[in-house]
């Protein structure tokens, strides 16, 4: 199940709520620590260095939980009471250059601005540049509303205990939160609280995909058609068809500008490639695909072509990239997917990027309404998914590794993959959040590899990732 995103006062209700159960502080403290020790270990090497910060709240205690788990580390532990006091003594520990620094000063109960010696003792952590791992929010950031009060850790991973708060999702928080990470086997009971917003976990993939049946063929997984592909952008549509038979459907068709038909088939093997045609038959595929790599020369028809199927169309029909601009405010009669990132979501509400940014919930529920309640597939660091009404699901794969040229025509291709077969149709949320999640994960397992993996091993590992 994913878990709700939530405030710091539901957060201290859920504790409240874990005590009376007869739930200890200091079991679920335990808990946390080894949690800690986890991605720590995971983070380092033998015998590399780990200096533990800990404060004097349960953060701390956190912290010091962890030091009986760190194996064959070389653990330095800091008791962090007097500011002042430890500056001389943590500038020591930061020249011998540890590996990683666990910041564990405050916790997500700061409510008032630091002072002077709290803020030098934050800049020494950050000027130091090292890799941190904070403890439920990085020290000095406010929880709820992701500002820095008025200086943060710059953390690189940030292991929040239970369930992500709301601040820490925050546009102007990713700077100090860097890679967000749940710790949700704690020992709390499950969460009380109720939210619009829902964390992805692994585990909530487990039995996806559905098996395939044994007497399955071709016809039982689907036909995809992808319009896709123009002159100067033939390699997006080879990127959104290799996306799509990672996810498997039975069929794949790939209409390109007839310009393109030649480098485009000539990269192909299990996909069938036609040059596309006015008045083009596609009423054999069971989903569609527009947009990756349309932004050349494009007839009329083309646009027309999407308009009606999106109006008409009983099948899913997923748009993307420079199609997006062809849409037409109106309703729709089948499964309806759009896939922008913040700058073409800007541009289809006529409001700056960073209005999209501002405010990513909003924008969804925007977008969704104004092209008739389809699903909105927001990307960028925690892409959103979400309609007009309901939960918005917040995905935590995946990485700034994803910010290059061609993943995005990977991931409408994977997502169309998906969509294309009937047995996965019955429950399109789940497939889109399976393949957002997936797209991310294998830039992850990528990234674990070698730090310059480029699009083309991102399709080759699509796919390969078992859920929990």
């Amino acid at each position: 199940m994913p878990v709700p995103i939530i405030s710091v006062a539901q957060m201290r209700e859920w504790e409240r709520a874990t005590w009376a159960t007869g739930q200890t502080e200091q079991n679920v403290i335990a808990r946390v620590g080894q949690s800690l020790a986890q991605h720590s270990l995971a983070l380092t090497r033998r015998d590399d260095a780990i200096l533990l910060l800990a404060g004097k709240g349960h953060n701390g205690d956190d912290v010091r939980a962890m030091r009986p788990h760190l194996g064959e580390r070389s653990v330095q532990l800091l008791d962090v009471i007097d500011p002042a006091a430890a500056l001389r003594e943590i500038e020591i520990a930061l020249k011998r250059r540890p590996k990683l620094i666990v910041d564990g000063l405050f916790g997500i109960g700061l409510s008032r601005a630091l002072d002077a010696h709290w803020v030098a003792l934050i800049q020494q952590i950050n000027d130091a540049r090292l890799p941190v791992l904070a403890v439920d929010a990085p020290s000095g950031l406010d929880a709820d509303s992701g500002n820095a009060m008025p200086e943060a850790v710059r953390a690189s991973v940030t292991l929040t205990v239970g369930a992500p708060k709301r601040g820490l999702l925050a546009a102007n928080a990713a700077e100090y939160v860097g890679r967000l990470e749940v710790a949700e086997n704690v020992g709390l009971i499950p969460c009380p609280c109720a939210s619009e917003w829902q964390w992805t976990l692994p585990e909530d993939f487990t039995g996806f995909p559905p098996p395939r049946p044994v007497d399955g063929h071709k016809g039982t997984f689907g036909h995809l058609g992808i319009v896709a592909g123009s002159a100067g952008y033939h390699g997006a549509a080879v990127l959104a068809a290799r996306g799509a038979q990672r996810a498997r459907p039975g069929l794949i068709t790939l209409f390109p500008q007839p310009d393109v038909y030649e480098p485009i088939a000539a990269q192909l093997q299990a996909v069938m490639v036609n040059p596309w045609c006015e008045g083009e038959d596609l009423s054999q595929c069971t989903a569609r695909l527009f947009g990756p790599g349309l932004a050349g020369p494009v007839p009329r028809a083309v646009s027309e072509e999407l308009q009606i199927a999106w109006e008409v169309c009983l099948e899913p029909v997923i748009v993307d990239a420079s199609a997006l601009d062809w849409l037409r405010p109106q309703g729709a009669s089948g499964l309806r997917v759009i896939t922008p990132h913040p700058g073409e979501a800007a541009r289809l509400l006529d409001i700056s990027a960073a209005d999209v940014q501002r405010d990513r919930l909003a924008a969804v529920r925007a977008l969704s309404r104004k092209f008739g309640n389809c699903w909105v597939v927001l990307k960028g660091r925690h892409t959103l998914i979400g309609r007009a009404e309901g939960e918005m699901f917040v995905n935590g794969s995946g990485d700034s590794g994803l910010a290059q040229g061609g993943t995005g025509d990977l991931l409408a291709g994977f997502i169309a993959g998906w969509l294309a077969q009937p047995l996965v149709q019955r429950d399109p949320l789940l497939a889109l959040r399976y393949a957002v999640w997936e797209h991310g994960a294998a830039a992850d397992r990528l990234s674990t590899r070698r730090t310059n993996w480029i699009v083309e091993e991102l399709a080759i590992e699509l796919g390969t990732g078992v859920a929990a």
